[in-house]
């Protein structure tokens, strides 16, 4: 028997009932599956990493509900593919489905196509993402959808995907096929039914030309899957893989790694907004107060970048690479929120001191609201010791400068103002 199409395409679910994960969306009992049976279908953003369903889904829905069903893909659509949706969809007189895949990669004119036939009901839209849409979405189209998260699939429901893939190919080759460890498969997913399957699909393949019984074990698959790399990413996942290169480069202080990682995206026709975005996030978590003007940079970059677009805007994408990995690094602001989450989950949501709390009412100035509270600007130098902490954690730190110049100032301030209260 040959394989007309990928394994993964071959398993793609027909129904609820054979699709594995997003319980919470598709269960018996879960809300857009009432939705979707009740055949009240409301307009949606499916929002989730890559190989967990969206796609599947929206599929399901249009076998479910027997209406006209339009698919596109934002890399190679445009307002002229929509609008010939939306004409059909009015000259037909039937409740139409229109699917977009990667709908994060409409400009804000293409989604603005979309607004009057999703307001008027023309259309239902399916839009699919693995980009937030609060960012990605323009905010009118946002208003009119659902927003409905898809996660990551378990280890338990990527071996039932992956018991079912070992059935299809044992009959295929009419062989038995025994995962000895799944291990390295699991690793190598992230998550992701197509990774899992693509990298099940390989090994099997190496197999073909031996004997007996196919033997699959940790070993094997990283052996096939680092030779045939190319192959395993054929669909694009390497994606995640080159955007965190190009992070651990800035990181490490590396700008030649950095600007080559950042050539690699620009030539695949990466969103240069999901570029932008990334280096946003590192010039807080990774340099923070060792260098505030990265942020500033980072900032001005992704604005210049929704305003230009390529090519040009693979400049200021440069620019600002090579200035962030030329930054002194500092991850101080991360580990501060992170202490303070911990000791929020030992302590429990502690009372404000009654001096930090706002009185708008007479009331609440009777009971002591804001009473005895230190107005910092009515003190030399714009300080005064207040205790800004719920008394049972008095004196805690949460935010430890690092040895960079910028933070050795910090520290110095801060010790000036706070004396030996927090170690500073």
């Amino acid at each position: 028997m040959i394989r007309n199409e990928p394994l993964a395409e071959q398993m793609r679910p027909a129904s609820f009932d054979d699709y594995i994960g997003q319980q919470h969306l598709i269960g018996r009992e879960a809300v857009l599956r009432k939705a979707i049976e009740g055949g009240t279908l409301p307009s949606m953003i499916l929002w989730g990493p890559p190989g967990v369903g969206k796609t599947t889904l929206a599929f399901i829905v249009s076998r479910m509900l027997d209406r006209p069903f339009y698919t596109l893909s934002a890399v190679n659509s445009g307002v002229k593919d929509v609008r010939a949706v939306i004409e059909q969809a009015t000259a037909g007189r039937e409740k139409t489905i229109l699917f977009i895949d990667e709908i994060h990669r409409f400009n804000k004119g293409q989604q603005d196509s979309l607004l009057s036939a999703v307001e008027k009901g023309v259309i239902t839209l399916i839009g699919a993402t693995t980009e937030n849409p609060s960012f990605e979405v323009i905010s009118p189209l946002l208003s009119r959808c659902q927003v409905y998260i898809l996660k990551n699939l378990d280890e338990g429901e990527l071996l039932r995907i992956l018991g079912k893939a070992q059935g299809i190919l044992e009959q295929e080759l009419g062989r038995k096929i025994a995962v000895e460890e799944s291990e390295a498969l699991i690793r190598v997913s992230g998550g992701d039914a197509r990774k899992l399957l693509n990298a099940f699909e390989l090994v099997v393949d190496s197999q073909r030309g031996a004997e007996g019984e196919i033997r699959i074990g940790n070993g094997l698959v990283m052996d096939v899957i680092q030779q045939n790399l190319a192959l395993y990413d054929k669909l694009g996942e390497q994606h995640y893989d080159i955007i965190s290169a190009f992070i651990k480069s800035m990181r490490g202080s590396d700008p030649n790694g950095a600007v080559y990682w950042l050539a690699r995206m620009v030539d695949g026709g990466e969103d240069p907004k999901f570029i932008a975005r990334r280096m946003l996030i590192l010039a807080s978590e990774d340099i923070g107060n060792a260098n505030p003007n990265a942020l500033l940079l980072a900032t001005n970059c992704f604005q210049a970048v929704q305003m230009i677009g390529y090519p040009e805007c693979e400049l200021i994408l440069s620019q600002t690479a090579i200035y962030l990995a030329s930054s002194p690094k500092s991850n101080a602001s991360l580990m501060a929120i992170k202490n303070a989450h911990a000791q929020i989950k030992q302590s429990g949501n502690l009372a404000v001191p009654l001096a930090l709390r706002n009185s708008p009412t007479k009331l609440m100035k009777e009971i002591g609201y804001g009473k005895a509270y230190k107005y910092a600007h009515d003190y030399e130098d714009n300080f005064v010791a207040e205790e800004f902490l719920p008394k049972e954690i008095a004196g805690t730190k949460f935010y430890e400068p690092q040895g960079n110049a910028r933070e050795k100032e910090l520290r110095e301030f801060l010790k000036k103002r706070w004396g030996g209260k927090y170690g500073y």
